[in-house]
């Protein structure tokens, strides 16, 4: 078994062909956590994982470009839905009903994203502190409900280490991790696993895999983004965590079944599934 930690296969990119793409996952042994970036796709998330039954969960939660779009101004991604970005703040009821599914088994993506980011220095402080505080309040919500947080992060490791040590987090995992070495070491200390995905072959990242521990890692694919550069210009999916797995285990000199038992177990521990 393998356990894709981040999906999105209720985005808009597998409308067409959902059911297909779910039979090749279940046939190639994957479980699938997807995860919610606002409320329709956290909602999207939800009725999919009750739909699919075993082996299929949800997260939900804003993410972070949401949280603070009055700030910029930020597309529609076609591939991930067809509604506006038009919301803003964290609606901790609307969430919370959603978390009455047993199917919820964390809170995310939140965190902080300045990649795209206000040009006056005023309005970048706004932008900063309003992600922050939305940030924030999801942590709280995630304590309330005793879920492990997925934390979205670009451009802000330093910011987010520091809220998390600031307020003592110890559960959750980096999605999509690209920061340093070092960054990534502060994190397995505050007792956080890293995410790795398809974004190994196109960053930098041999260091972190190589000094990291494998007891510290899950795997995910973030489809249908970040496809690995072995299966081209694809949509992503979650049976191409393979090649995410596999050049895992070539860095760490060990074999693919220990990359897949170890990191499953992690998994499990860390969204408490059975």
């Amino acid at each position: 078994m393998i356990i894709d930690t981040h999906s999105h296969l209720q985005f808009n990119a597998f409308k067409d062909d959902v059911g297909q793409v779910i039979k090749r996952t279940r046939e190639a042994g994957i479980r699938c956590i997807n995860v919610g970036t606002k409320y329709e796709t956290s909602k999207n998330a939800v009725e999919l994982a009750k739909i699919q039954g075993e082996g299929f969960f949800a997260a939900i939660g804003l993410h972070p470009i949401y949280a603070a779009a009055e700030f910029v101004k930020t597309k529609t991604d076609p591939d991930e839905g067809e509604f506006l970005i038009n919301e803003q703040e964290f609606e901790k009821e609307k969430y919370k009903k959603l978390a009455e599914s047993k199917k919820v088994v964390a809170i995310g993506e939140i965190g902080l994203d300045y990649y795209y980011k206000p040009k006056t220095a005023t309005k970048l402080a706004q932008f900063k502190e309003k992600q922050k505080q939305v940030f924030v309040q999801q942590l709280d919500f995630a304590r309330e409900l005793n879920l492990p947080v997925i934390l979205h992060c670009r451009m802000a490791h330093d910011e987010v280490i520091e809220i998390l040590q600031q307020r003592n987090e110890r559960r959750g995992v980096i999605h999509c991790f690209t920061g340093t070495l070092e960054q990534a070491l502060k994190y397995v200390a505050m007792d956080f696993y890293i995410g790795i995905n398809g974004i190994i072959f196109k960053l930098p990242m041999d260091e972190v895999i190589k000094n990291i521990s494998l007891e510290n890692m899950v795997v995910e694919t973030d489809c249908p983004y970040l496809t690995p550069v072995p299966e081209g210009n694809k949509r992503n999916e979650p049976i191409f965590i393979k090649h995410t797995i596999q050049k895992i285990a070539e860095l760490k000199n060990i074999n693919v079944s220990e990359i897949e038992t170890t990191t499953t177990q992690n998994a499990k521990k860390l969204f408490n599934l059975s």
